[in-house]
């Protein structure tokens, strides 16, 4: 029988493109066999017949919130939204601001990911070069925020484990 996650707690996988984010996600919803949701964006920047717009990071952030109703596991979470809108735009819509706040009473454990694997190209991939520069705005964030989380790379194993994990 297979661990359960002993605490009532979402964690987030999160972190900068092409760092593992997905696939660590599933790997621990499937081994720990709870519910992690997928990240939106793909989905609708996949569907998408032209190219986006900032207005779009807003409904992508709705549809995103909409999705972790229920789950254990979040392939990422408004931060990266408002990580890309910062980076990409300047700014960031106060919605999505409102949101992140109002998340800090939630019990969420973030996994940040390193971007120390190789930069796998996509259609939806921006950023090759930017990925050190990004995963610093993503620990600054989660700094600013006060929130719990355990950076991820390739060579150590995640420390969270012994904490939350049977």
């Amino acid at each position: 029988m297979a661990s359960k996650i002993r605490l009532p707690v979402k964690m987030v996988i999160t972190g900068p493109e092409c760092s593992g984010k997905t696939t660590l996600s599933k790997k621990i919803a499937d081994h720990f066999h709870v519910k992690r949701n997928l990240e939106y964006a793909r989905f609708y920047l996949n569907k998408l017949t032209r190219e986006y717009k900032k207005h779009d990071l807003l409904h992508i952030a709705k549809k995103q919130l909409i999705s972790e109703i229920d789950c254990k596991i979040l392939d990422t979470d408004l931060i990266t939204i408002k990580i890309w809108s910062e980076y990409k735009y300047g700014d960031c819509h106060h919605w999505i601001k409102d949101q992140i706040v109002k998340q800090q009473n939630e019990n969420r454990v973030y996994l940040l990911c390193k971007p120390d694997i190789k930069w796998e190209a996509d259609k939806l991939r921006e950023h090759p070069f930017s990925r050190n520069i990004l995963y610093e705005l993503y620990e600054k964030e989660l700094n600013t925020l006060n929130h719990e989380y355990y950076v991820v790379d390739k060579n150590n194993p995640i420390k969270f484990y012994k904490k939350y994990l049977d």
